[in-house]
């Protein structure tokens, strides 16, 4: 079991912008529309990223690097949090996303669903052994 916590009324608050980035999310295969909402430091508003699904699926691109890349391109590079909602039972990042994720804040806090609660996560508890050159 992952150590986790619930979610604080700032995190469910990030949350609730993922959710509502949700509703732009592409998903006419998998019908998963997922959102993320990416906290990046001295920045008021989050950054946000939809799913983008694509026939070839492996051109799909996940909401959680679309918010990453997203900010990037803005010149943001310290991440606070970040925050995914999908209408599933759990909607933690994948293992491709937890890496992107890591490469700027491995100490970064994840929020999502879990079995019908809010809870939230280090990064690094979600991916312990992360890639590093």
């Amino acid at each position: 079991m992952l150590p986790m916590r619930p979610a604080t009324p700032d995190e469910a608050a990030l949350h609730e912008r993922a959710r509502d980035a949700a509703r732009s999310a592409h998903a006419p295969y998998s019908g998963l529309a997922v959102g993320a909402a990416l906290r990046v430091s001295g920045v008021a508003e989050p950054v946000l990223g939809v799913n983008v699904e694509n026939a070839s699926f492996g051109l799909t691109s996940c909401a959680e690097r679309n918010a990453v890349f997203a900010a990037v391109t803005m010149g943001h590079r310290d991440f606070e949090a970040i925050a995914v909602h999908a209408d599933a039972d759990s909607v933690a990042p994948c293992g491709a996303c937890r890496q992107v994720l890591a490469e700027f804040s491995p100490e970064l806090t994840v929020v999502y669903s879990r079995r019908g609660s809010l809870i939230a996560a280090s990064l690094e508890e979600l991916l312990p052994e992360r890639f590093v050159l």
